[in-house]
């Protein structure tokens, strides 16, 4: 009998060792939405991208992360392309998926346990991460405690209501970034009308100094211990910064596609000529159909002329490396709204002539050709 009970407490101490193998300081809590589908009500949930990219940043850099949520256990993600490098990388690592499939409560989580807390965006954060007291006390002890902060995309949604010890807003006074009123206007049409608040509007409310980049640029904050991106696109940069905020060199490695694609979109916004043939060199390493996307976008949004210029540039650059009649038309859509309908009508007779069937092109066709008496 004393035999099984030594060997009992031989297994649960190596269990223990297993558990806390890492200390407080090589520990990151992620924090997702516990909001998402509900008795099949398709509700929005967390950005499962965000998720994979700053996980696999913290796991290269030696840092043990566990996973936590609102109401704990399961959670839903939005809509994600599994097939995506870093998606791939997170699914496959079996400890990571275990941790996603059953979070810990944020109610459960221990702040003394953590160096560092990043909050996880998607749609789904704007409904329930602003209001789990349970996470702003975890947060507010984090920092107070010389941890380091750090939120992406709508995760700040989670620092709108943290308070620190002495009353004041955690925000207040520090310079902090998230998903902005531009991008919420270009994405976020469906779910914006359900917040309760849009994210840049409420940090500035809350005494914060909002910093922001162009739609979908990279843009990581860095305010001592409070650090916040942007966007989905700046959440690698920000995990690094994470990294180097805990005292460590952030590993190098290959940006992803996706990453590297929006940072070239960014040299050819400044004209850089370089970018162009970089993108010819290396086509592969860079998503041209993204490219064409953000153009697009860009020219919804344009406020300028030189907005709209620089939204045809990048479509007709995506152009080259793929053929799809609706980047096409909307190309010719641009230099409608750019007042050259001679470039419009040009782009419309060369895509009827390929694509006959496109009703759309033929009626802007016909309405530029009459305003412009041409036949």
């Amino acid at each position: 009998m004393k035999s099984i009970k030594r060997f009992i407490v031989i297994v649960v101490a190596l269990f223990a060792v297993n558990v806390y193998a890492y200390g407080p300081k090589d520990r990151i809590l992620l924090v997702v939405s516990s909001y998402g589908e509900e008795q099949g009500e398709k509700l929005p949930g967390f950005e499962f991208d965000e998720l994979a990219k700053a996980y696999l940043v913290f796991n290269a850099n030696g840092f043990a992360v566990d996973i936590a949520s609102p109401r704990g256990g399961t959670v839903e993600a939005d809509k994600f392309n599994k097939d995506k490098a870093y998606n791939q990388a997170f699914l496959a690592n079996k400890s990571a998926v275990a941790k996603l499939a059953n979070t810990l409560s944020t109610k459960s989580a221990v702040a003394e346990h953590y160096a560092a807390i990043f909050i996880v965006g998607g749609k789904g954060a704007m409904f329930d991460l602003p209001k789990d007291q349970y996470l702003q006390s975890l947060i507010a002890k984090i920092y107070e405690s010389k941890g380091v902060v750090s939120a992406v995309c709508h995760g700040p949604a989670a620092l709108v209501n943290v308070k620190l010890s002495n009353g004041s807003y955690l925000v207040a006074g520090k310079s902090v970034n998230g998903f902005t009123n531009q991008e919420e206007k270009a994405f976020g049409k469906k779910w914006v009308p359900h917040f309760e608040f849009l994210l840049e509007d409420k940090l500035k409310e809350r005494g914060a100094r909002f910093e922001k980049s162009p739609m979908m640029m990279n843009h990581v904050t860095v305010d001592s211990r409070l650090i916040t991106g942007q966007n989905p696109f700046s959440t690698t940069a920000t995990a690094q910064a994470v990294v180097q905020s805990l005292g460590q060199k952030p590993i190098e490695q290959p940006a992803f596609k996706d990453d590297a694609t929006v940072m070239l979109i960014s040299k050819m916004l400044k004209k850089d000529n370089l970018a162009v043939k970089e993108l010819a060199k290396n086509t592969s390493q860079y998503q041209p159909e993204l490219i064409a996307m953000y153009g697009y976008y860009h020219m919804l949004s344009a406020e300028s002329e030189t907005d709209l210029a620089n939204a045809i540039m990048l479509m007709e650059e995506s152009a080259n490396y793929m053929d799809n009649p609706k980047l096409t038309f909307a190309i010719a859509q641009g230099y409608q709204k750019l007042g050259k309908a001679d470039k419009a009508i040009k782009n419309l007779r060369g895509l009827i002539k390929a694509h006959p069937e496109m009703e759309p092109a033929k009626q802007l066709l016909a309405q530029l050709e009459q305003s412009e008496g041409q036949s």
